[in-house]
């Protein structure tokens, strides 16, 4: 879904995949080195070193959901983010982040730690997804349980401390961690195939099964563990979320953001 969002492209920032940015090495003799921050299932670090064979992907994730297949140029690592990295600093030639929204508890110091760990040069991309659903044609207004349901997680995520308020801040962040040449552009992703654009209506298609099928399990812990919600609330709040998803008089959609910034050769 996020790749044809993109244009079947895998990032927005202008890289050179085929040259490193590496200072330090002799030209041509390092590869280009990725590191995929919160990968998951590593489907884009896999997409990433298929497309760049000669690249060096390492994908990095709490939970070892990875395939026990990967291509020989990529690699994969069970750890915590929010930990003091391992990495060599000054490293890596481009550092991707994808949907880690409700994931990270201190945002400017994951940015910090991607700008001490990158090479001078380097880029760094991150998307994430504003969770608020709305509308512009009132379909979907503020007190549609649609809104009701993002506002429900946003509450939830403030009282962890691992906001959902990500697209919104993360080009100042990146930037306070002194990233320069930053691009941000805007998405809006429609919830179902309502649409008459042929590209965003298949978009759309994708984003409402993956609605669809995820809701249960974003729910379960986040209202129970964190909001105490009782079961049988939550089961009413989403087989109600789930029946604002099957209705298609709601052109709901939601935005997502896409930042990319570039670490200066020099320091400033």
């Amino acid at each position: 879904m996020l790749t044809m969002l993109l244009h079947n492209r895998l990032y927005l920032a202008p890289l050179d995949p085929t040259k490193s940015s590496s200072l330090s090495a002799d030209e041509g003799s390092t590869p280009f080195r990725v590191l995929d921050v919160g990968c998951g299932t590593g489907i884009w670090a896999q997409d990433f070193a298929d497309a760049y064979p000669e690249s060096e992907v390492h994908g990095i994730d709490l939970s070892p959901i990875q395939s026990s297949w990967a291509s020989p140029n990529c690699y994969f690592n069970i750890d915590d983010v929010e930990d003091e990295w391992t990495f060599p600093k000054s490293h890596f030639d481009f550092i991707h982040i994808r949907c880690l929204m409700g994931s990270i508890g201190d945002w400017p110091a994951l940015y910090k730690q991607a700008f001490e760990h990158m090479a001078p040069g380097g880029w760094i991309q991150h998307l994430d997804m504003d969770i608020m659903f709305r509308s512009d044609d009132g379909t979907v207004g503020e007190d549609h349980v649609m809104a009701e349901w993002s506002k429900t997680f946003y509450d939830a995520g403030e009282k962890i401390g691992k906001t959902f308020h990500v697209p919104d801040r993360m080009a100042g962040l990146i930037r306070e961690a002194g990233f320069r040449d930053l691009q941000q552009v805007w998405y809006k992703l429609p919830v179902g195939g309502w649409t008459k654009d042929k590209l965003m209506k298949q978009i759309g298609q994708w984003n409402y099964y993956y609605c669809l099928q995820g809701c249960e399990g974003w729910a379960l812990f986040l209202l129970t563990k964190v909001m105490q919600w009782k079961w049988e609330e939550i089961q009413v709040f989403i087989a109600k979320f789930r029946a604002a998803l099957n209705d298609r008089k709601n052109h709901a959609y939601y935005y997502i953001g896409v930042v990319w910034a570039q670490k200066p050769l020099t320091a400033t």
